[in-house]
């Protein structure tokens, strides 16, 4: 029978760069600098790490870069690729590897450098076949699935794009509290509902850009953990499920929930023991790609009924200072996404966050923190969802 991860692994030791147009660094620069501080954070060295595990979407194509760049000797490393959930799987993998006894201590990193290559978007090649199909690239993809909710749940387009810009007006606002962040100024309302369309209704203020940026975690059993420091951190639940296509060859679909998000968080609930995740959950970073995938993420995670996220969103809910604080260090949409990086970044944040060391965006007394990465289109995507914890 299954068990569940919780409690069976921790993490020591966390490291992020700076998100942004990091033209003074390539993605080697970026890993020495997010490794080289988990590393410190955790008290250990370099020659300490078993195995580690590398999160890449396009600028790494397999681990060396990883071992030329920390100088691990000889170790294994794997190169991990998912979309937008890269991060979170070498994070999963690594966490799995240390739950089976494999290795003692591990690391799991991610990087991407973006903006040098002049992409404006997830990277990939198209493959052969015959279909003909008009192009849709994700502002279009996650626009339809706003005008979508706005049909199904009978809302004037109006109120919907009001809560759309309040969800850009919270994520910058925490951005303008993170130094690390790649944007950090507050926008007004006003600035969000004015700003030039991307793709009707969505905004400038409502697409995350693309940014270059490394993150990067150590990992340990806990009876390791409590050898090297006393404010680490366990992880609870880990959820990942891969759609299959069934949105989009299923006439019934709604697309205005997304179930791969549904079954991902199911799985990690309950590993995490979590039976009212609006209650339990204190704090978690989402894959706000765009303004409307944050808030059906926030339907599809239980935090709000079906077709009720707008008002949750307009009573502040979701605001730093509310009952479940939604992407406290800026989200993508400030933050940042460099792909293969952004799981690992959440965690940086939620490990932060319970150890009570996000100085001006610091919660009160957090207990358990969420990260989820979407990665794919609607109907046929990725969905990693990780819980962790402090010690009971």
């Amino acid at each position: 029978m299954a068990e569940s991860i919780k409690d069976r692994v921790a993490v020591i030791g966390m490291g992020c760069t700076a998100f942004g147009e990091r033209w003074d660094k390539n993605g080697e620069d970026l890993m020495v600098d997010a490794v080289y501080e988990a590393l410190a954070d955790a008290g250990i060295e370099s020659k300490d790490i078993q195995a580690a595990w590398l999160g890449s979407q396009s600028t790494a194509a397999t681990g060396q870069p990883l071992a030329q760049a920390v100088k691990l000797e000889y170790i294994p490393i794997t190169r991990v690729e998912n979309a937008c959930a890269t991060a979170s799987d070498a994070f999963r993998n690594a966490c799995y590897a240390v739950a089976a006894g494999v290795y003692d201590i591990v690391l799991a990193a991610g990087v991407e450098k973006l903006k040098d290559s002049g992409f404006t978007g997830l990277a990939g090649g198209g493959g052969g076949g015959t279909a003909v199909s008009p192009p849709t690239p994700p502002p279009v993809q996650f626009a339809l699935a706003a005008q979508r909710y706005a049909h199904h749940y009978g809302m004037k387009p109006e109120d919907l794009k009001r809560a759309l810009a309040r969800i850009a007006v919270k994520n910058h606002h925490n951005g303008s509290l993170n130094p690390k962040a790649h944007f950090q100024r507050e926008i007004t309302i006003e600035q969000a509902l004015s700003a030039p369309i991307i793709a009707t209704p969505l905004g400038l203020f409502d697409c995350c850009g693309v940014s270059d940026g490394s993150a990067a975690a150590v990992i340990t059993r806990p009876e390791i953990a409590k050898q090297l420091r006393s404010d680490y951190v366990l992880v609870k639940g880990l959820g990942l499920t891969c759609g299959g296509r069934q949105g989009t060859l299923q006439s019934q679909y709604d697309f205005v929930h997304f179930e791969e998000n549904v079954t991902a968080a199911k799985q990690a609930y309950q590993q995490a023991g979590v039976k009212n995740p609006l209650k339990e959950i204190d704090h978690a970073e989402v894959h706000d790609c765009f303004s409307i995938t944050e808030l059906i993420i926030c339907e599809d995670m239980g935090w709000a009924p079906r077709g009720k996220a707008p008002e949750y969103v307009m009573n502040g809910v979701f605001d730093l200072e509310g009952e479940l604080a939604v992407n406290p260090d800026g989200g993508l949409k400030c933050f940042g996404h460099p792909i293969g990086a952004s799981g690992v970044r959440m965690l940086y944040e939620v490990y932060k966050q319970l150890q009570g060391k996000a100085g001006p965006r610091q919660r009160k007394n957090p207990t358990l923190g969420l990260t989820h990465n979407l990665g794919g289109t609607p109907g046929s995507f990725t969905c990693a969802v990780t819980i962790v914890g402090g010690r009971d």
